[in-house]
């Protein structure tokens, strides 16, 4: 496994990451805090009343010191006690509302980005996600979202809390005593040193990190999510040596970015320790000859804390800011990721009219030198079935690829109705088309959602009627709570039959006028085949229908059958007419109803 980081583009290539060197990509944020500008406002508010409150401590030090006691007064005493308790109460106040705003902002922005992210992703073509792992992209939407989150809910409110903190105390330190605070300030520039040498490392490093974590979330879930076959070839430990591999790698890499955000962290606080010890020593000569009040010298000290705690914080939060910055630059990337597929057709949809793929030419991305289509030609009449026969890797599937637009053709034009399918809005077009594909997909949830799935505001009772058009009401009816049962994750706990009739319900809901039958009885047993057939008899009647057929025998009734070979269409005729006239069909027929009969 390499741990190294990606980017995704438009045409759904992955090539290596460019790794920014700045925070810009952390200021496409700024569209997603401004809907909630007033509550940014009220907790920038609230952060510098707090920040304010903090520095008046050491007023409330200093009357403590010379009014208390070095005047040995109790009046003294009381007054900074009284100063300090109200300005303890104010801080708190101050800081309830700064951190329930700030969190509220976390928590808020990270799901609208989340949100904004998965609804750019759904755009985008299918021929991505086989260039890159839903597992890892589903990763990167959780935990840089998360990452986010931490800085906008705590990061970036630490953040500003210390550079206003670092302001006031400067400004204190200065107006108690000048010459002091420029002593401090030597320390400034040298600790400034290492946060800006080992700020690039730290950045580099999180990015690798958050990749790594990435890798080891899609290896899981790819995993887990084919655990039969995992269990069926005795492979669990390989997955778990694996596996560890995986974790071992991210936990280095994480390893070394926490070393250096350490030695960052150690590195300024050494520095600014030894600005404080120069300052103390300077401070108490000025005390023993009278040049400085004890309070004022105690004063200066809590400023000086302060300023160094700020500085502290700053250094670290630096850090997060360059983690942050990567993961931002990542899901902005997903954000505005466009499709290949354009959408910005005008023309209105025809109604029953023939498909028409004239001189097709296509070729995958993955395979530029290999055409999956070349000279195609077909027409595939209105309200008929057409089946689509040919040898493994013909050009049968890719058809159907152009027919749903998941992918565009690379030369040619295919219509409908004498209107290319690109100048039909692409809503409008999926609207007329249902695939029904040899694999069924379902998703984690109940029968009913499952059906009614194909349709925007589908009723009990139009869920009930596709299920029984699609002969799945009965096994439906006897599952422990009928229309409501849980199917868990892709229906395992339904039959390869029963799935394929959820399936096929899914699609009658939805009423095309195209319906796409990608072999829908190749892997069901007799009886299961039997209810799927007598349902395709009843939908497909009166409906363009188009069937990809690996068993002959299915689609011998067929309206046309066209023989696909190498990418083009051979013939087109009846079964009668292409076992008389077809060499490549009359030997595809004679083998399979040998077979058959062997069988049987």
């Amino acid at each position: 496994m390499t741990d190294k980081t990606q980017e995704f583009t438009s045409t759904g290539e992955a090539i290596p990451k460019r790794q920014s060197k700045s925070l810009k990509p952390l200021a496409e944020l700024l569209r997603f805090l401004w809907p909630h500008k007033m509550r940014l406002i009220a907790a920038s508010v609230a952060l510098v009343f707090t920040a304010i409150a903090q520095l008046s401590l050491g007023v409330g030090i200093q009357v403590l010191v010379d009014e208390g006691f070095a005047a040995q007064s109790q009046a003294g005493l009381r007054k900074a006690v009284l100063f300090m308790v109200s300005v303890g109460f104010a801080m708190a106040c101050g800081s309830f509302i700064r951190f329930y705003l700030v969190s509220w902002l976390g928590e808020r922005v990270s799901a609208d980005l989340r949100t904004a992210v998965f609804s750019n992703l759904l755009r985008i073509q299918p021929s991505f996600y086989e260039k890159n792992h839903a597992g890892e992209i589903m990763s990167r939407l959780t935990t840089d979202t998360t990452l986010l989150q931490t800085l906008i809910g705590s990061s970036v409110s630490l953040a500003a809390r210390s550079a206003l903190t670092l302001l006031g105390a400067l400004i204190m330190m200065s107006i108690t005593n000048l010459k002091l605070t420029l002593i401090m300030l030597v320390g400034v520039p040298l600790t400034l040193i290492p946060v800006l040498v080992l700020g690039r490392r730290v950045r580099s490093l999180s990015n690798r990190s958050q990749a790594s974590i990435a890798n080891v979330g899609s290896r899981a879930g790819e995993v887990l999510q084919s655990i039969k076959i995992v269990q069926s070839f005795q492979r669990e430990q390989m997955e778990r040596d694996n596996f560890d591999v995986d974790v071992e790698t991210a936990f280095r890499i994480a390893k070394k970015r926490i070393q250096q955000r350490a030695f960052l962290m150690a590195c300024a606080i050494f520095l600014f320790l030894g600005g404080m010890v120069g300052m103390m020593w300077a401070g108490g000569q000025d005390v023993l000859a009278g040049r400085m009040s004890g309070g004022d010298l105690g004063a200066f000290v809590f400023y000086a804390v302060m300023l160094g705690s700020a500085f502290a914080t700053l250094s670290e939060v630096w850090g997060d800011l360059q983690r942050a910055a990567g993961a931002s630059e990542r899901l902005v990337e997903l954000m505005h990721m466009e499709s290949n597929i354009l959408d910005i057709g005008q023309s209105p949809v025809p109604q029953g009219q023939a498909i028409v793929a004239e001189s097709l030419e296509f070729f995958y991305p993955s395979r530029p030198a290999n055409p999956a289509l070349s000279e195609f030609s077909l027409v595939i009449p209105p309200g008929k079935t057409l089946a689509l026969v040919g040898p493994s890797g013909a050009g049968k599937s890719t058809l159907f690829e152009l027919l749903q637009r998941f992918h565009d053709p690379s030369a040619g034009s295919l219509s409908y109705g004498g209107v290319a399918l690109t100048d039909i809005p692409l809503d409008d077009w999926r609207a007329k088309t249902a695939l029904v594909p040899q694999a069924p997909i379902l998703f984690t949830g109940d029968v009913a959602y499952n059906i009614g799935y194909g349709t925007e505001d589908a009723s009990q009772a139009d869920i009930e009627a596709a299920a029984k058009a699609a002969y799945a009401d009965e096994f439906i009816r006897q599952l422990p709570d009928g229309y409501q049962s849980e199917l868990g994750a892709q229906g395992v706990q339904l039959s390869g039959g029963q799935r394929q009739r959820i399936a096929l319900a899914r699609a009658i809901i939805h009423n095309p006028e195209i319906l796409l039958l990608d072999e829908a009885t190749s892997a069901l047993d007799t009886e299961s085949e039997h209810y799927v057939q007598l349902a395709l008899q009843d939908i497909t009647r009166d409906r363009t229908t188009i069937v990809i057929a690996h068993r002959l025998s299915t689609i011998i009734n067929a309206d046309a059958i066209a023989v696909i070979d190498g990418g083009r269409v051979i013939d087109v005729g009846t079964h009668a007419e292409l076992i008389d006239r077809c060499e490549l069909y009359a030997r595809l027929a004679s083998m399979q109803f040998k077979n058959e009969e062997k069988v049987a």
